[in-house]
């Protein structure tokens, strides 16, 4: 069926050293290409790559840990001069079963530029989940929905995905975030282009691996990436390449939506520090502007969602 792609998988690893071998070992005969990138691993990562015996394999080496996001951008670029048609992100922690990396690849094969993962399409295995995880993912969800621009997306932080090459290579690779929130950018990116993207069920598999995702950092820094991407997208997609009426709701919404609140908020504390009772007027300078405001971003938003490409 994919006789007519050449099929490379990059698998990011990083302390990986009980895992990566049946990993390797897992990947089907028809992908023509693996690169392991081996991302300054402190235990025997780096031993163990060098004992596997695929002709397939090519192994790259960083001294400094650049993040999931760089090293697996680091394995595209090898495959990529190897002649690959299609790549497959496939993380070293056993987590993502080889097996399903065919039904990944069926949307691809159909048109598709970008396929994911996605564990929550499977009730029981997402039980198996850890709570912690699963809730963060929920969140995350939510927030990534409303920065990438893909409403009908679930699960944006899995990490095992396939896409076109001649896809990939319309994206500004350097400006993708290199660590914690690879997946969500790589969503972010997309959707500048009007790239169809299609949930596929995988389930993940839990086991005694460890997490190197820190949630504090995660907490501290998620709100500055939101923010810093979201007008981002909205720049790139609704200005610069096409001035869009979601750019003249948003322009005209966020002043008003800010007048209203701040304006409001100042006259609700005045109130309060001098015991007195705006007057109706004062009132309405604050309510008018915030739900006109309100309402344009909500429009904005509607429309947004209508824009998703499917």
């Amino acid at each position: 069926m994919y006789k007519e792609l050449k099929i490379a998988v990059i698998i990011p690893c990083y302390n990986v050293e009980n895992h990566i071998q049946q990993v390797i070992s897992g990947i089907p005969p028809f992908v023509d290409i693996i690169v392991a990138v081996n991302d300054a691993s402190r235990d025997r990562t780096d031993e163990r790559l060098g004992q596997i015996k695929d002709p397939r394999l090519k192994v790259i080496h960083h001294s400094e840990n650049k993040g999931v996001g760089g090293a697996t951008l680091a394995g595209f670029q090898e495959a990529i001069v190897r002649g690959a048609d299609v790549l497959v992100k496939m993380d070293g922690d056993e987590q993502m079963d080889p097996a399903y990396l065919s039904p990944l690849l069926d949307p691809i094969h159909q048109g598709y530029a970008y396929a994911k993962g996605n564990r929550f399409l499977h009730t029981k295995e997402l039980f198996r989940m850890p709570v912690l995880r699963k809730w963060g993912n929920f969140c995350l969800t939510f927030l990534t929905k409303l920065t990438s621009g893909y409403w009908h997306i679930f699960d944006p932080q899995n990490g095992y995905w396939a896409i076109k090459t001649s896809e990939f290579l319309l994206l500004n690779a350097e400006q993708i975030h290199s660590r914690y929130f690879f997946e969500n950018d790589m969503l972010v990116q997309l959707n500048i282009f009007n790239l169809r993207v299609k949930d596929v069920p995988i389930p993940a598999r839990y086991g005694n691996e460890k997490s190197s995702m820190k949630l504090y950092k995660i907490i501290v820094s998620f709100p500055y990436f939101l923010v810093n991407r979201l007008i981002y997208r909205f720049y790139q997609k609704y200005i610069l390449r096409d001035f869009s009426p979601i750019a003249l709701f948003v322009l005209t919404g966020v002043p008003f939506f800010v007048w209203g609140l701040g304006f409001g908020l100042h006259v609700w504390w005045r109130s309060i520090a001098g015991n007195t009772v705006a007057t109706t007027g004062t009132v309405m300078l604050s309510v008018l502007p915030f739900l006109i405001g309100f309402e344009l971003l909500l429009q904005a938003v509607i429309l947004d969602i209508h824009e998703t490409p499917r």
